[in-house]
């Protein structure tokens, strides 16, 4: 599919603007516009929802979720260079494109949706992960959005889904199923993008639960987290041990063994911790 929209197609786009990716904002374009339909297709009924993309680079994605009846799309966009692309497809789509230059990083750009708000997004190899962790870790849930359909490198996709007992597994799977449906949607080689990345890439589609799986305060789960898998290789009862006096007796008190490691205990073992550690803290 050269086209979906009477637009020209992506490769002419990217000639006629000089849209060579640049390594330093982690860019790679994807170009085949029925690889980026499909992508939109998989955030699911685009029809009454304001979509949220970074990194939209000469907008194939964009098009996409457009072209797929997104309501709104709001695309933050750092590299300059990509602007011009973007607002032709602007101009194909009046009132229901408006393109951001900034940093994601820097912005909040969810204050300028209006819900139901989905998040799809090819995102920079750079910041992919920090931006993830952001989302997943608001000030209050459920969050602006109700879910998130992003692209990563394959490494990274598989962390978020991955389940206890495997070396994938680690503060970004509990991060993201404590509050969310997380799965693999989509795989790519690397051949799908321009120019090609070293590494295979997937589509993660990630849904908002209405509250955590299990109770736990999330500043209190976070350090947990970061403590036992911090030092995954040692027993809880030492990589833990900062945590609080008397670890051992905490973690026999809500059945866990002291011996065993971070990539063993499955979710709700670390939120049954976290909650000991605060009725132990009175």
């Amino acid at each position: 599919m050269s086209t979906i929209d009477g637009l020209p197609p992506l490769r002419e786009v990217i000639a006629a603007h000089g849209l060579s990716a640049k390594k330093a904002l982690g860019q790679n374009f994807l170009l085949d516009l029925n690889l980026t339909a499909k992508i939109a297709r998989v955030a699911g009924d685009l029809g009454g929802a304001d979509v949220l993309e970074v990194g939209p680079g000469p907008g194939g994605l964009t098009r996409g979720l457009l072209a797929e009846g997104a309501r709104r799309v709001l695309a933050v966009e750092k590299d300059t260079r990509c602007l011009a692309a973007l607002a032709e497809i602007a101009a194909a789509y009046p009132g229901r494109l408006e393109v951001v230059n900034g940093d994601a990083l820097a912005l909040d750009p969810l204050a300028h949706l209006t819900p139901p708000v989905k998040i799809v997004a090819n995102l920079p190899y750079n910041v992919g992960t920090e931006l993830l962790v952001r989302w997943l870790t608001p000030a209050i849930w459920p969050p602006v959005w109700s879910s998130l359909t992003l692209m990563f490198q394959k490494e990274v996709a598989e962390r978020i889904v991955a389940e206890p007992g495997s070396k994938a597994y680690g503060r970004l799977a509990i991060l993201a199923q404590w509050r969310t449906d997380a799965r693999i949607a989509l795989k790519l080689p690397p051949e799908a993008f321009t120019p090609p990345p070293k590494v295979a890439s997937a589509v993660v589609h990630l849904t908002a639960l209405p509250a955590p799986r299990f109770e736990a305060d999330p500043a209190v789960l976070e350090r947990v987290v970061a403590a036992a898998f911090g030092q995954r290789r040692k027993m809880l009862r030492a990589s833990l041990k900062g945590l609080a006096p008397g670890i051992e007796d905490l973690l026999q008190s809500v059945g866990i063994a002291p011996t065993e490691r971070a990539e063993q205990l499955p979710l709700e073992a670390f939120c049954a911790l976290a909650r000991a550690l605060v009725a132990a803290r009175g």
